[in-house]
């Protein structure tokens, strides 16, 4: 469970980028962050992930307070995560398979969890026959797959999506949502931070509106030209 109360971030130069977020995602929801650019949706994502820790308020994630969380726990934190970033932040001269090994290995997984995991979770992605490519043998689309796999690799409670389509077309960004709302039907909790209103609308998920570092509007169904549409 993702818990906010009264959240603020103030920056060092000055810069409010939060004021009084309050907000709760239940395990196995689906939730999009939208906004425009400057609405705080990059600073929340940052506290998510323990990059940045806010200025005043509280927050649980996964069970951790990130408030007094130590420097022992927030490793702890993260593992409870995903993050599937907009630029895939693949390693080039590992395959994909080694991409995830890596992972893997990053927490201390045995040879044998990678022997039985990896395969499952590209076959999950439809990336089966891809194992032994390497990122730059892949098409946008496939790269952002495995983006998806090395996030669900070590089994997180929650996946955090930072603009996962704003490197491809509307075809392989609908496939991606697709893929995205088909984990989350498995028991994954998925935020996606977006700027694509038409996929929004077209999932009728829960979404978030913020502008000025405010939630706006917290509905379900989505929002067409500017104008939320939904029912609380």
């Amino acid at each position: 469970m993702i818990k906010l109360k009264d959240v603020e971030m103030e920056y060092d130069n000055g810069t409010k980028a939060l004021r009084g977020v309050s907000m709760d995602i239940e395990d196995g929801e689906f939730v999009f962050l939208v906004g425009p650019s400057g609405s705080g949706k990059s600073t929340m994502i940052k506290l998510l992930t323990g990059e940045v820790e806010c200025t005043a308020g509280k927050m649980m994630i996964n069970g951790f307070s990130l408030t007094r969380i130590s420097d022992r726990q927030l490793p702890l934190m993260r593992r409870t995560l995903g993050i599937i970033f907009q630029d895939f932040r693949l390693i080039e001269k590992k395959t994909v398979y080694e991409n995830l090994a890596f992972v893997m290995r990053a927490v201390g997984a045995s040879q044998r969890e990678m022997v039985e995991r990896i395969p499952y979770v590209l076959k999950l992605v439809g990336l089966e026959r891809k194992a032994h490519s390497f990122p730059t043998e892949l098409s946008g689309g496939e790269q952002q797959r495995v983006a998806i796999a090395r996030a669900l690799i070590n089994n997180p409670s929650t996946i955090i999506a930072d603009e996962p389509t704003g490197n491809l077309d509307p075809e392989r960004a609908l496939d991606l949502m697709k893929l995205l709302v088909k984990i989350n039907s498995l028991g994954t909790t998925v935020v996606v931070v977006t700027h694509a209103k038409a996929l929004v609308d077209r999932f009728g998920k829960r979404v978030v509106t913020l502008q000025t570092g405010r939630i706006i509007s917290d509905v379900v169904g989505g929002y067409v030209g500017g104008k939320i549409n939904g029912k609380t």
